[in-house]
């Protein structure tokens, strides 16, 4: 498979880890927009919210609820963060494996 997140996900590809599981992986985005930008994945190839199947939704909360650690461990579960996902080409989607941007550090605006 030629997705740069799964060779993240197989070691082939280094990065800057915040947390790991069995089931996902986070860690910081190499092109940060904020203080705080980290990428979260799931290990699983997906590769978009739109192709998330019912046999997935456990696997989503699971990462849904690694979210909440790492904005915690990153000290921006108090003071906020964003959560946002690109889908398809007009929403900006790059890589074509699911992945949720988590942002903060300071205030944000309404548009990045």
């Amino acid at each position: 498979m030629d997705c740069l997140f799964c060779k993240i996900v197989a070691g082939d590809i280094p990065s800057t880890k915040v947390y790991e599981d069995e089931h996902v992986l986070a860690f910081h985005d190499i092109n940060p927009i904020a203080p705080v930008h980290v990428l979260m994945i799931p290990k699983k190839h997906i590769s978009s919210l739109l192709a998330i199947q019912p046999e997935d939704k456990e696997l989503i909360g699971h990462l849904h609820l690694a979210l909440q650690k790492v904005a915690e461990t990153m000290e921006v579960k108090d003071p906020g963060f964003r959560i946002v996902t690109n889908i398809g080409n007009h929403g900006q989607q790059t890589v074509f494996h699911l992945h949720y941007h988590l942002i903060g550090g300071r205030q944000l605006n309404w548009t990045m």
